[in-house]
């Protein structure tokens, strides 16, 4: 899927609308994870872009040597061509694991549980930066994950400030990427949340590619459509609003 016939003209319209917000908020700085994935690295390359002090978190927690690899570099990239990029690096294994030292082992046999704690630990990461410099946390979740299927962890990678990308398929960040001219190695890996041990992906998660749920999505046809609903149904908490009881 791809609807944009001008990457330029989509990059400045971004990079003003993340300005335009800056100027009505009291922000003083941008704060972005990056995990060596497409979205990262677009978000975090479109924030540098905004000439805005940015800073750039990689945060390795039991992760794959690949991403870590892809990370580090993408990071280091970012620093040597925007002189308002700092990069900051937070090893959050040893927490990890103190962590799950200190939870009983009742409640650390959950695989998804345990994943679901890797991208909150992250989280709580970006809000410590953003907070001591004044800044914003800024989401890289794209349509699909975000309003399609709800592919990320509540109050995780879910829990940000703006979503400059949110509106774009998958398909359509990549395009954004090349454009951007992120490491191509990024661009042609395969996407993973980097929260599992066996290393899985994306679209071994959902059962589908993303270019199957985007026809799903404009569509209503093909291949992505069962899981699509699937998903949908079983993550609608994330993308409705918290159930409130009302007088």
């Amino acid at each position: 899927m791809n609807r944009i016939t001008d990457y330029l003209e989509l990059k400045l319209n971004i990079i003003e609308w993340i300005d335009e917000y800056v100027k009505k908020n009291p922000v003083e700085a941008l704060v972005v994870g990056v995990s060596g994935g497409i979205d990262s690295a677009v978000v975090s390359t479109l924030c540098a872009e905004t000439g805005l002090p940015t800073y750039v978190l990689t945060m390795p927690l039991h992760s794959k040597s690949e991403n870590t690899g892809l990370s580090d570099a993408h990071a280091k990239a970012l620093v040597d061509k925007y002189p308002n990029v700092k990069v900051v690096n937070v090893d959050l294994s040893e927490t990890y694991n103190k962590f799950m030292l200190n939870v009983n082992d009742t409640f650390t046999n959950n695989k998804l549980a345990n994943a679901n704690t890797k991208s909150r630990l992250r989280m709580v990461s970006l809000y410590q930066v953003s907070g001591s410099v004044g800044g914003i946390v800024v989401g890289t979740g794209n349509k699909v994950e975000d309003y399609g299927v709800g592919f990320y962890t509540k109050y995780g990678d879910g829990g940000v400030d703006i979503a400059p990308i949110a509106d774009l398929y998958k398909t359509e960040v990549w395009e954004l990427g090349r454009y951007l001219g992120v490491d191509p190695r990024i661009i042609e890996a395969k996407p993973t949340d980097g929260l599992w041990d066996d290393g899985r992906t994306d679209e071994d998660q959902l059962g589908a590619s993303y270019a199957d749920l985007e026809k799903a999505m404009e569509s209503g046809y093909g291949p992505g459509v069962e899981p699509l609903e699937k998903f949908k149904a079983q993550n609608s908490h994330k993308m409705n609003p918290i159930p409130t009881f009302k007088l």
